[in-house]
């Protein structure tokens, strides 16, 4: 498997992401040990999503793979669960090219 799973719960797939992606449905309150801090989940997490690193203010990137996967709607703090409610995918988003005079 590529990346690191960190506490048997959360898959970090590149050293640059900030968010980690569930191996199992996770409770609010669950603590899962990083290498330089203890991240708490602030709620529920269902099983294959994604849950902050580190915090990310509004409009800032979401990174996975190693790569910018969206953008924050809101701020998100380390812990939250990162899902549709506070991110955009920023990926395949012809209508951002085109607001920019790009083809897409």
């Amino acid at each position: 498997m590529k990346g690191r799973v960190l506490d048997d719960a959360l898959l970090r797939l590149s050293a640059s992401d900030n968010v980690g992606t569930t191996v199992d449905d996770l409770d609010a309150d669950t603590e899962i040990e990083t290498d330089d801090r203890t991240v708490v989940l602030a709620e529920d997490v269902p099983f294959g999503h994604k849950v902050a690193l580190e915090p990310v203010d509004s409009g800032g990137e979401i990174r996975k793979y190693g790569e910018v996967i969206g953008a924050a709607t809101q701020a998100i703090a380390v812990g939250e669960w990162v899902h549709t409610h506070n991110c955009e995918s920023t990926r395949g988003r012809g209508d951002r090219a085109a607001g920019r005079g790009e083809s897409a």
